[in-house]
């Protein structure tokens, strides 16, 4: 018995040490090879796509952007003990994994900038963090319209008023999402996604965890599927996702069988190719803050907005233009997982049905360096659709998060000159609790009928003929200022079907009119004055 408990002993001694070598970290490199001859050239490294969405809102294309040199990340890997395991271009990175004594020799390279161990505890001085990102100041009549039946689905699109988005035809149409996940079994053959497949909106994946195009087979978690039927899937008179016309990639970044840093490697990896495809926003149901080998915890005070190395990843995403949208977690008290700790990542936390606080979503601290989480949408009771077509009611920020994110990219659609920034803004400003946010709600449950409201009040509520209209969205008078010369300005009110609901007149003698008949939703206004029309758009609260 003696023996065979030693024995039992220096096996478990053995395994525990095995355990124990194995290491993860970031190693940075010193350089690129040829970045004068990428910048030339950028579609050697990006799509038209990208550059054209880089240009409208000002973006640099920089060093960044060029590729890691293939030269250096073969003589990593022909290295004693090295895999690696994953590279990011905008760190000039590769994750390594091997004992600490090789992984240190690989300070021997000329090209070896510094080495990140994932177990901060083997550093000898403190985790890269990069500098922090300036913050930004918060601050059709004759076309064919789609009339959507919800079905179970319509409490949670409902909740923010993004169905009022979809009858103003904003659905999507000519934005592209990735949703980074787990897995997509079934999307390439679902009847709830043949109407993404069959526009020809399902624009590709990778598996960033097996390194091959295999997106639906390789994984068996369903996770993916469940998150992205929240957006696009399809199902007449029973459900419809919250950006039905917009255009997809899905990647998977999540090793169901472990939860090891190197998953933040490969959501660093996804979020670079979204943005070199010219992808603009990116949905993530994924957060990291515990991992198998405890000595890679993330603390609370780590989860400060700009130390995990997916956190740093986000914020250069936001830096290039991408809008983040993540879960905030399902930890409760437990606070928030990165990368929602991000400032720069839009974090949604979860409520019920009747728009109160879901006890499991994760709540904000004082850590974070701004208010977290953002905002909330159904998490408790969301209805998804299940690998057999079948609704599922099933609870989590996985949830919220890609329902609001179908609605916030229905919002970009209609303004599509805003920065990501200023679309965040815009949101958090519609919310229900904006001027009093707290840890559990952030900012509350958005609006995005008035945030499109909003923004179309700044924009577009003075004419060419001197016309001004205020206040845009309007709940009962609606007032004209500057008619100037003309007698009589007549003011057609029509639906987003086309159908003319209402007429009124206005002079120099009577400048408003009375809405309290009009239902609430969005109009257009037809104003005629003189020999002139012109129309503007008008929210009705």
């Amino acid at each position: 018995m003696k023996k065979i408990t030693i024995l039992c002993l220096v096996l478990l001694s053995s395994i525990f040490n095995l355990f124990a070598q194995a290491e993860d970290a970031w190693v940075y490199l010193a350089d690129k090879d040829n970045v004068s001859g990428y910048l030339n050239a950028p579609l050697t490294m990006l799509t038209q796509k990208a550059i054209d969405r880089k240009n409208l809102h000002n973006i640099a294309i920089d060093a960044r952007d060029v590729p890691v040199d293939e030269t250096y990340i073969a003589q990593l890997k022909s290295s004693t003990g090295i895999t690696v395991l994953a590279k990011s271009k905008w760190f000039n990175a590769v994750h390594v994994r091997g004992t600490q004594a090789n992984i240190q020799s690989l300070e021997s390279f000329s090209f070896v900038n510094t080495i990140d161990f994932a177990n901060d505890n083997l550093n000898s001085k403190n985790p890269i963090k990069e500098t922090k990102i300036t913050k930004v100041p918060h601050s059709k009549l004759e076309k064919t319209f789609t009339t959507f039946d919800y079905g179970l689905a319509a409490n949670q699109i409902e909740m923010f008023n993004g169905d009022a988005l979809h009858v103003a035809d904003y659905t999507g149409t000519g934005m592209t999402v990735a949703v980074i996940d787990a897995g997509f079994p079934g999307v390439n053959t679902m009847a709830s996604f043949k109407r993404l497949r069959d526009s020809g909106n399902l624009l590709g994946g990778y598996n960033f965890v097996k390194r091959d195009s295999d997106v639906f087979t390789s994984s068996s978690d369903s996770h993916g599927t469940w998150v992205l039927s929240t957006m696009v899937g399809f199902n007449q008179n029973e459900f419809v996702g919250t950006a039905p016309d917009a255009s997809y990639y899905i990647f998977i970044t999540e090793d169901v069988d472990n939860e090891n840093p190197v998953e933040e490697s490969y959501w660093v990896e996804a979020v670079e190719r979204a943005d070199s495809l010219g992808v603009n926003i990116v949905n993530t149901s994924l957060g990291y803050m515990n991992f198998d080998n405890p000595n890679y915890n993330y603390s609370r005070a780590d989860l400060d907005g700009n130390t995990a190395f997916i956190t740093r990843g986000a914020n250069i995403a936001f830096e290039k233009g991408l809008l983040l949208v993540n879960s905030s977690g399902n930890s409760g008290g437990q606070g928030v997982g990165a990368p929602a700790d991000a400032e720069f990542v839009f974090s949604v936390g979860a409520v019920d049905e009747a728009g109160n606080y879901a006890s499991f979503s994760s709540v904000g601290s004082n850590f974070q360096p701004s208010q977290k989480p953002d905002v909330v949408a159904q998490g408790q009771s969301s209805v998804v659709i299940d690998t057999d077509d079948n609704l599922l009611v099933i609870n989590g920020t996985s949830f919220s998060s890609p329902i609001l994110a179908g609605g916030i990219t229905c919002l970009w659609q209609a303004l599509p000159n805003k920065t990501n920034a200023e679309i965040m803004q815009l949101v958090r400003e519609s919310s229900s609790q904006y001027t009093n946010p707290d840890f559990l709600l952030g900012y509350g449950i958005p609006n995005l009928e008035l945030a499109l409201g909003s923004a179309l009040s700044l924009n577009a509520n003075t004419l060419s003929t001197g016309l001004s209209f205020y206040p845009n969205p309007s709940t009962d008078q609606l007032f004209v200022k500057g008619i100037f010369g003309a007698d009589l300005v007549l003011l057609s009110l029509y639906d987003m079907l086309g159908k003319e609901v209402a007429s009124f007149s206005v002079s120099n003698n009577k400048n408003f009119i009375n809405l309290s008949s009009v239902s609430k939703g969005v109009y257009v206004i037809k104003a005629k004055t003189n020999n002139e029309v012109e129309t503007f758009k008008l929210i009705k609260e």
